[in-house]
């Protein structure tokens, strides 16, 4: 009756082993098939030439679904009931659904940035309480390098429940500046050198036109605006030569660009 017993429990060991051996392997291999087919994927949609956002995206949801199944199979060899396990998994997953809205609302804001694409790869955007150039959408949260080169992971749905500001959707865009200069400055000599220093650089455009007028007679200034157009690329350099062109111009030309002015009245009570 003993070695019966010891019998039996060493052909279920050696059944079980073999089972999980069977098992991890399943998981092993699954994992690197769905790897390889992740990256055909990605390879496929290139040669399409498909947009990089809607690359990485798919990719990324083939993946996650290859490796569920994965899983399950491996259950499967261990002697788990698949389909009661898949039932609980339904199950489950209405719970962690209703628990998870966020995470839901965000797969659902994805899959609206796919279709109605309001930014790509490589495009200055600002969304979500943040800007910076988009380096991906993944399944829950989009990519974002900022200027100095940090990532910042934005939830889906906080970008599409907001304003979305894209720089680069445009070719070209408009600089606009308000330059003070003092009351008792000549206006026609001012708005002279803003002509000539936007006509000496290359980068501003000729059409449209540059405008450059008074906007305002404010407490301390006579406020001209200087609105000329670049392309996009070129914006923030045009703008930073500006201000220093305009600044060593208007000093070599004795033209002020004074402080803000206060008037103090002192009483004297004796």
């Amino acid at each position: 009756m003993m070695e019966e017993m010891i019998e039996t429990g060493r052909q279920l060991a050696i059944d079980y082993g073999l089972n999980l051996i069977l098992a991890i392997l399943t998981y092993v291999v699954g994992k690197w098939v769905a790897k390889i087919l992740k990256k055909t994927v990605v390879k496929v949609m290139t040669r399409a030439k498909t947009d990089a956002i809607l690359i990485t995206f798919t990719s990324n949801l083939v993946y996650a679904a290859l490796i569920v199944f994965v899983v399950i199979a491996a259950l499967g060899q261990l002697g788990v009931q698949t389909t009661s396990f898949i039932a609980i998994i339904g199950a489950a997953g209405l719970a962690v659904g209703l628990a998870l809205q966020g995470s839901l609302s965000n797969f659902a804001a994805g899959v609206l940035m796919i279709i109605f694409r309001p930014f790509k790869v490589g495009d200055f955007i600002e969304a979500g309480g943040a800007s910076g150039v988009v380096e991906g959408i993944d399944i829950f949260t989009t990519l974002i390098r900022t200027g100095d080169n940090k990532v910042i992971f934005i939830p889906n749905g906080s970008i599409m429940s907001g304003n979305i500001v894209n720089y680069s959707a445009k070719e070209t865009r408009r600089i606009d500046m308000v330059v003070g200069i003092g009351y008792d400055a000549d206006i026609k000599k001012a708005k002279d050198i803003l002509t000539e220093i936007v006509n000496n650089d290359e980068r501003i455009l000729k059409d449209p036109a540059v405008t450059i007028g008074v906007s305002e007679l404010a407490d301390s200034s006579v406020n001209i605006v200087l609105r000329p157009w670049v392309k996009s690329g070129d914006y923030w350099g045009v703008h930073f030569d500006l201000n220093e062109t305009i600044k060593n111009r208007f000093d070599e030309a004795s033209i002020s660009i004074p402080y803000p002015q206060r008037d103090i009245h002192l009483f004297n009570h004796e």
